[in-house]
């Protein structure tokens, strides 16, 4: 594999974990959107939509998280390879891999972003 080859899949890990921060932030910023709706929710139905969205948005914060430490691992381990001016098939395979994840997780967290609005859109909120 070229430099320039291994140059590329180090940009490529940066550039996802980047992404990954900025969703990290935002779901940070959904949480506390989440916390200023559910003080005026009263009814049930509303407060069990309040806890939905709450887990969700626990859960991908873990998501995130864990991906972010792969790809991490995943770049450390990529520069290690590159001193001999080659990486493995299977240093590759997890990139390809990784990439796959990241996407995976793009998509849910869209389809998140999209419920929750809607949730918001139409909370029959209280004051």
């Amino acid at each position: 594999m070229v430099h320039s080859d291994i140059s590329q899949i180090s940009h490529e890990c940066n550039t996802w974990r980047d992404s990954l921060r900025q969703h990290r932030q935002e779901i940070t910023n959904l949480k506390s959107e989440l916390q200023e709706i559910a003080a005026n929710l009263h009814s049930k139905s509303a407060l069990l939509q309040v806890e939905h969205y709450h887990n969700q948005f626990h859960i991908q914060l873990i998501n995130i998280h864990d991906l972010k430490q792969d790809i991490k691992l995943h770049d450390r381990k990529v520069l290690l390879e590159s001193s001999s001016g080659q990486l493995n098939d299977q240093t590759l395979a997890d990139h390809e891999s990784l990439f796959d994840q990241f996407q995976v997780l793009e998509h849910t967290l869209q389809d998140l972003r999209s419920d929750f609005k809607n949730f918001k859109e139409n909370s029959p909120i209280t004051a």
